[in-house]
């Protein structure tokens, strides 16, 4: 097994907000975030919403250097599913990342390895980012599994979609006993895992290992932040209840930034409705 070693861009973080907030808090929190945007580079930053928000966030958001993000998508491309949301009706709100197999929608929907893999497929399908989020519970991990339920959800996913497609996504280690918990894996801990993942990808790609972006995701806060993204195989966040916080959030991004003080990449672009539709396919 080798040690891949990473040499990809920019940092990412996501705010997660999960099923909270208001029309109101989604314009204070973007509104927070925003008025710091200048002293922020070298990150690239994307908001979830719920969806019914995402609409009055994409507004919001209008050139802007954030992207926009959706927490799930329907593996289907229409029909009779009542409450699912299409990759589609998710592009008219000009989304660019979205997740899948967050451990939330694994354990309380079900969702299987293989019903994941199909919604990562239909993201790339339609030109958005997905987000595989993978992680185990803290059953798993005291039964020394946390590798191999790991490998496996990877796995399906590489399965469906083929190793050099891998590389249109994103993956996110969430250790599920450390959400919402206040508890966090130690940077130690996490780069392991990470390690493990970028090793396993390089087992099939080495240059899908280097490519792909691996963010961790388990009780981000502004004072553990920079210790966890300067570890080599971090490469930014996933946020849930501190993205809740416009000063929490934007705290954790410049610590990624501040991760990457040799970087002299530029931060992602403000978007237009020209280059959203360049990137759909």
């Amino acid at each position: 097994m080798s040690d891949a070693h990473h040499v990809s861009g920019l940092p990412l973080v996501i705010g997660n907000w999960k099923m909270n907030g208001s029309r109101a808090l989604a314009s204070e929190l973007v509104a927070g975030l925003c008025a710091r945007l200048e002293k922020l580079s070298h990150v690239d930053i994307a908001v979830c919403p719920p969806a019914v928000y995402l609409q009055h966030v994409s507004d919001l958001l209008w050139a802007q250097p954030v992207a926009l993000g959706a927490q799930d998508l329907s593996p289907c491309e229409d029909g009779a599913f009542t409450g699912d949301i299409s990759a589609s009706m998710l592009q008219d709100f000009r989304v660019r990342f979205v997740l899948t197999g967050h451990s939330e929608r694994r354990t309380l929907h079900r969702e299987s390895n293989e019903l994941v893999a199909e919604k990562f497929a239909r993201a790339i399908a339609c030109g958005m980012t997905p987000v595989l989020c993978v992680g185990e519970t803290l059953d798993e991990r005291k039964q020394a599994l946390t590798e191999t339920v790991i490998e496996e959800q990877i796995q399906a996913v590489m399965n469906r979609v083929g190793v050099d497609a891998m590389a249109s996504g994103v993956i996110a280690y969430e250790p599920v006993w450390a959400i919402g918990s206040g508890l966090s894996a130690t940077p130690a801990q996490a780069q392991q895992v990470h390690r493990f993942i970028r090793n396993r990808l390089a087992d099939h790609s080495e240059e899908v290992a280097s490519q792909m972006r691996l963010l961790y995701g388990g009780s981000v806060k502004p004072d553990n932040a920079l210790e966890l993204f300067q570890q080599p195989d971090i490469d930014g966040g996933l946020i849930g209840g501190a993205a809740l916080s416009a000063e929490s959030f934007y705290g954790i991004c410049l610590a990624a930034a501040r991760s990457q003080p040799h970087s002299k990449e530029k931060a992602l672009p403000a978007f237009n409705a020209d280059s959203m539709d360049e990137e759909v396919h």
